[in-house]
């Protein structure tokens, strides 16, 4: 007698994806440096026909929401959390830019726990390469 499968919440969320018959969800990872350069990725994924899901807050500039450094530090705790959130909702990630720092690191060996397939605009800066 075989053992019942398992269904996991991710194996329903990629069943309830499929059903809804949604577009391919690319994550954009990368050092918010290249904010700019994810910006253009954005653009070109969406031309692609993907929906595509990217930090939405650049902490490396100025604004009053993260202008106390204990304030901008645990947000950046939830943000990264929050990051993690979409690549899990993601079918693949994309990094942008030629360094890839702690963050963007821990990110791509999250996707990669989950299967997901990683692209770089910059092959030469994978860290499993």
């Amino acid at each position: 007698m075989s053992s019942p499968q398992v269904i996991t919440p991710e194996d329903r969320l990629a069943e309830a994806k499929a059903q809804l018959n949604l577009p391919r969800i690319v994550a954009i990872c990368g050092s918010t440096r290249f904010m700019a350069e994810m910006a253009e990725a954005e653009v070109r994924e969406t031309e692609a026909g993907k929906i595509v899901v990217k930090p939405g807050c650049d902490l490396k500039n100025p604004n009053p929401l993260w202008s106390d450094p204990v304030e901008a530090e645990a947000l950046k705790v939830r943000l990264d959390a929050l990051h993690q959130s979409k690549i899990l909702l993601s079918d693949e990630v994309l990094v942008v830019g030629n360094y890839i720092g702690v963050s963007t690191r821990a990110e791509i060996a999250y996707a990669r726990s989950l299967d997901r397939p990683v692209r770089f605009t910059h092959p030469e800066v994978d860290p499993d390469a």
